[in-house]
């Protein structure tokens, strides 16, 4: 249950960087947007803490997943490392958008991983 419930996270999460960025124009207005920009990093925030929490079976299935690029814009965010536009803008065009790729991918191809009652066998 908690892999279908994290990748639910995970979707609507990305769903709502999508959301937010549809009408803008590119980079620029984004960053010059603070209160988007602020509901953006939220977002991709969430997505950073969900997959470190994944569990160890499911991240292995996942080895496309750029864990390095994740793991930097986790810390950027949690540090609140100034500058970040390069980490932010990263996860935008490229984690965000390979990660939940991949992740329907393994959707797919393993559904029991994303249904409520699963366990995994011991």
């Amino acid at each position: 249950m908690l892999p279908r419930m994290q990748l639910e996270i995970l979707l609507d999460s990305g769903r709502a960087v999508r959301a937010l960025l549809a009408e803008m124009q590119g980079e620029d207005e984004l960053f010059a947007s603070a209160n988007t920009l602020a509901r953006v990093e939220d977002h991709l925030l969430v997505m950073a803490q969900a997959l470190v929490h994944l569990p160890p079976d499911l991240r292995r299935r996942l080895t496309r997943v750029d864990w390095h690029g994740w793991r930097a814009l986790h810390g950027a965010l949690t540090r609140d490392q100034r500058p970040r536009r390069e980490e932010i803008w990263y996860g935008i065009c490229a984690l965000l958008p390979a990660t939940l790729h991949l992740l329907d991918q393994l959707r797919r191809r393993e559904p029991a991983w994303f249904e409520i009652g699963y366990r995994r066998a011991t």
